[in-house]
């Protein structure tokens, strides 16, 4: 598996409260964590941060060998733990009071991948020279699009349009959306924060995914092109390609 990723303040902010990790196991597993914190006084920060250590944490023990649903319920218990932490943070201490941050992770082996959200941080998938959102922003905006009360284009400039209606750590429990999906060899996974995807339409990021460049290349540009489009927030990309290399055959689906 390839993978690179790359984050940035932006333009305008001083603190980027934006956080990240991959891992690439021995066995052909790879596990990627993006997190897009929030919260006055670098709450936001804490947040994102304390959510990619738990889940970067707990996740590890993860194997190729491993079912789909293996992945799914450590992967749901492990972003339970990270709510838990956050929400308890900021009970104990009032300038953290209301902190919280999205999460999308990402676990994928050869021939398959599980993907969790909370928040409005997206995960796309470049297949087939077709670019599909994985994810279903959980953001006031939406809401309002999928209702028919507003249009995609006016979403985009919406004043409300950072409103989410589910983040981790604002509320003692949170439920993750989870989703399992197959891929093959080529394929692209793009994980990223909303500094990325309030920024580019659709087509900017095919052009960048379509090209020639390494993988590290196209997560640099991503950036480099959400800055020169106003960079007004923190940006955050991950991307994890299928390579095809061999791979421990007869693995569970």
């Amino acid at each position: 598996m390839k993978t690179a990723y790359r984050t940035d303040v932006g333009r305008i902010r001083t603190v980027n409260e934006d956080s990240a990790a991959v891992r690439d196991g021995d066995d052909g597993l790879t596990i990627a964590v993006l997190a897009d914190g929030m919260g006055g006084h670098q709450a936001g920060d804490i947040a994102s941060r304390t959510t990619i250590d738990i889940l970067m944490k707990l996740l590890g023990p993860l194997r190729a060998e491993m079912t789909s649903e293996e992945w799914e319920k450590e992967l749901a218990e492990a972003i339970e733990q990270a709510n838990a932490e956050i929400f308890g943070q900021s009970e104990q201490h009032p300038e953290y009071a209301g902190m919280g941050t999205t999460v999308v992770a990402a676990i994928a082996d050869h021939r398959r991948l599980t993907v969790a959200h909370i928040g409005d941080s997206r995960a796309y998938m470049w297949q087939n020279s077709s670019l599909t959102q994985l994810t279903d922003d959980h953001s006031l905006v939406n809401e309002l699009v999928k209702s028919g009360q507003i249009s995609a284009e006016e979403a985009s400039v919406h004043p409300k349009r950072n409103v989410l209606t589910r983040a981790l750590g604002t509320e003692r429990r949170a439920a993750a959306d989870i989703r399992h999906t197959e891929w093959q060899t080529g394929d692209i996974l793009l994980l990223c924060t909303d500094g990325l995807s309030n920024q580019l339409k659709e087509p900017d990021i095919i052009h960048t995914l379509k090209s020639e460049r390494t993988l590290q290349e196209k997560a640099d540009e991503l950036v480099e092109k959400a800055l020169q489009a106003g960079g007004d927030d923190n940006v955050t990309v991950v991307l994890i390609e299928n390579d095809g290399a061999a791979g421990e055959e007869g693995r569970p689906a």
